[in-house]
């Protein structure tokens, strides 16, 4: 029998141009004899005994880094070197590294340019090993956004944009129908674009940019370019969203579409786009699951609508009907009415409840669109839903279907303790409204909340209501929403759909 031979590892790419000190040992003759090099080591484990140091074989500094020239040579500056914490988070697929994680920076060593600062930079890890490029944030807690685990420069990276866009696009056309004319046509890091989404909303196109090293023409330009090429929409739209553009240090938005066909020429399958050339903004209608849903560019939360839960919408008026819970349905926190106008098929009264008058105002447009196929009588409260949900559940009403989708809770870690006692409360005060055998079902948009401690907060919330609650489906976000195994904050929307005795 052949005895098995170990395999060989695969040659490992060194990050370029790193100037490092040899040892006292290793200065003067390469081919020391073994007698003097064990006498050199040993004086060195001496120097460090009596607190020396560690010996400067991997000790590299960032003067000692030749200055950075163009990407695509040998000899240009490393650019960040990361933790070992963090290279080890980026062989194992993450694409994130944190401003604490950085431990030197050349940003010389980078290339292209965001405003005020270089888009891309060569990531190493301690010892110097090329792990790859990244987009460069100077002032955001992610430092670093993988987008290669090569060496690639500026203008390769704008080549990668326009194939990924392409991709992205490409993975989605399947789901885009005569009912369903919008969808997210890129997530970000989901589709190796890190900070860059784009949603399409009937004829109209939204861009978001969400990180610093993407806030450039350049990258504006091949966007546009790829959406007008892949798309021919009506109007393409860039809409930043206002923390992000704080916590990244992004430019002033121009206020006008990157992109607008000549007036007059825009139809939907749904209805018409409209542009107000004087205040530059945009309107459109798109359709969901056969619904017509009202469209403002610069108005409404995320890029204006809550595509990832458009799979959820149909589900919930599909368990509603299959349950019998067709009675009385309400939505908490309802935004402009996705969930009850689906429910509005099925059931005979839906009530939305939401702290926004505006997106109230919306949901009634939406309403009134969809009057004609919709059986249920709809009306839309405004307030606080912890407040509403206490008094209507201490004053005894009763409903067949309950849904909760509040917005995320916990933003960060640290706030998860406090937004599983929000879920807990919602839930608890849902149980007691709904009526046996009614259909509850329960969201969370926190990534920092995982699914044990949105089930958690649940089945706490039962045992106080004194119900017997049995889980019948998990469901996440849209497929144009996709979960990558290896960044777990693509997987961010959780749904429980449940029933009660």
């Amino acid at each position: 029998m052949t005895k098995a031979k170990r395999p060989r590892a695969d040659a490992v790419e060194k990050a370029p141009a790193a100037s490092v000190r040899r040892a006292p040992s290793q200065r003067n003759d390469e081919k020391m004899r073994p007698a003097r090099r064990a006498a050199a080591y040993g004086q060195a484990k001496k120097d460090v005994s009596k607190g020396a140091g560690r010996t400067p074989y991997f000790r590299v500094k960032p003067t000692e880094v030749s200055a950075g020239r163009s990407a695509g040579t040998s000899k240009r500056g490393f650019g960040a070197r990361v933790s070992r914490r963090a290279a080890d988070r980026l062989r194992a697929g993450h694409v994130w590294v944190y401003a604490s994680d950085v431990e030197s920076l050349e940003a010389s060593g980078g290339e292209g340019l965001a405003v005020n600062g270089p888009a891309l930079l060569p990531v190493a890890d301690s010892r110097g090993l090329l792990l790859g490029t990244a987009l460069y944030s100077p002032t955001s807690q992610i430092a670093l956004r993988m987008i290669s685990r090569e060496a690639i420069s500026h203008a390769k990276w704008l080549e990668l944009i326009a194939e990924r866009l392409r991709s992205a696009i490409s993975r989605r056309s399947s789901m885009l129908t005569e009912d369903t004319d919008a969808c997210r046509l890129c997530f970000s890091e989901a589709d190796e674009l890190p900070g860059l989404v784009v949603d399409k909303y009937g004829e109209l196109v939204i861009l978001q940019l969400l990180t610093k090293g993407l806030d450039s023409t350049a990258v504006r330009d091949v966007c546009v370019r790829v959406l007008r090429e892949e798309l021919d929409p009506a109007a393409i739209v860039e809409r930043p969203d206002p923390r992000v553009r704080e916590l990244e240090g992004l430019s002033a938005p121009s206020g006008e579409p990157l992109y607008r066909r000549s007036p007059g020429s825009a139809q939907t399958s749904g209805g018409k786009m409209s542009a107000n050339h004087e205040t530059s903004s945009v309107r459109s209608q798109f359709r969901l699951n056969g619904l017509a849903f009202h469209f403002d560019a610069d108005s409404g939360q995320k890029t204006g609508a809550f595509l990832d839960q458009s799979a959820n919408y149909k589900a919930a008026r599909e368990w509603a009907a299959k349950l019998g819970s067709t009675g009385r349905a309400l939505d908490v926190c309802c935004y402009q009415g996705g969930f009850a106008l689906h429910l509005a098929e099925v059931c005979k009264a839906v009530t939305g409840i939401d702290a926004s008058r505006a997106s109230l105002e919306v949901a009634e447009q939406n309403l009134v669109a969809n009057r004609e196929r919709l059986k249920a009588e709809v009306d839309w409260v405004a307030g606080d839903a912890f407040e509403i949900l206490r008094d209507w559940s201490d004053g005894g009403e009763k409903y067949d279907t309950i849904v909760l989708d509040p917005p995320a809770f916990a933003k960060t870690q640290r706030a998860v303790e406090g937004a599983l006692r929000g879920y807990k409360e919602l839930n608890l005060r849902a149980l007691k409204m709904l009526r046996p055998g009614g259909l509850l079902i329960s969201c969370s948009c926190s990534h920092h909340v995982g699914w044990k401690d949105l089930v958690g907060a649940v089945a706490a919330a039962a045992n106080d209501a004194h119900r017997r609650v049995r889980l019948l489906e998990r469901r996440g976000a849209a497929l144009d929403h996709p979960v990558v195994l290896n960044l777990p904050e693509t997987e961010y929307l959780k749904c429980l759909v449940l029933q009660a005795e």
